[in-house]
Order: structure tokens, then C-alpha cells, then sequence
């Protein structure tokens, strides 16, 4: 049986910070001490460009708050996206490059 890799979320958030950072962003920590269920970073891009992201460990789901406030900020226009695998972060910062 071939398992896939997983990644760990530590690993997926840790390439988001330094990718941000080496095109010019800000992958900032949101520390949700008075706040449950906020996304794990602010990232924030030239040219006005912000995004709300959620790392999880490979194949790992937010959880039923985490969904409730991800669809809060969805329905206000803001863009959320769930990252699971080392993968998934490079295409992201391609895509952010690319636009």
C-alpha cells in the first residue's frame, strides 16, 4: 500500500511565513486568545491583497467553529483558504505572483 506524505502543520505554515516574506508579504499569526475559530495567518501582499489562511496537517479538517468563521468572513468578501500540504502552499504563492 503507498501511504502519501503527510505533512505537518508546523512544516506547511513555517513555508507560507518564508514564501510570503521572499515575495514581499506578510504571513502574520493571528492569536485567537479572546477569539476561537479565527484562521491561523493574515497574509497580507502588495498591491492591497489579503488572505486568511487555515494550515492543517495533510488531510486534516477545520472544525465545526473554525468552518463557522470561515464562512463569517467569506460572506463579508473576504477570501479564506484551508492549506493542507507543502504543495498547496507553493501553488498559492504562485498564484499570488502570477495576479
Amino acid at each position: 500500500m503507498n501511504k502519501a506524505k503527510k505533512d505537518s502543520e508546523k512544516k506547511i505554515e513555517r513555508l507560507l511565513v518564508d514564501e510570503s516574506k521572499r515575495i514581499g508579504g506578510w504571513a502574520l499569526k493571528l492569536v485567537p486568545d479572546f477569539f476561537s475559530g479565527l484562521p491561523d495567518r493574515l497574509c497580507l501582499f502588495p498591491g492591497g491583497r489579503l488572505f486568511f489562511i487555515e494550515t492543517k496537517s495533510t488531510k486534516d479538517k477545520p472544525r465545526k467553529l473554525q468552518k463557522i468563521i470561515h464562512k463569517r468572513l467569506t460572506d463579508m468578501g473576504f477570501k479564506v483558504l484551508v492549506i493542507d500540504t507543502m504543495n498547496e502552499v507553493k501553488k498559492f504563492i504562485t498564484d499570488v505572483e502570477k495576479n
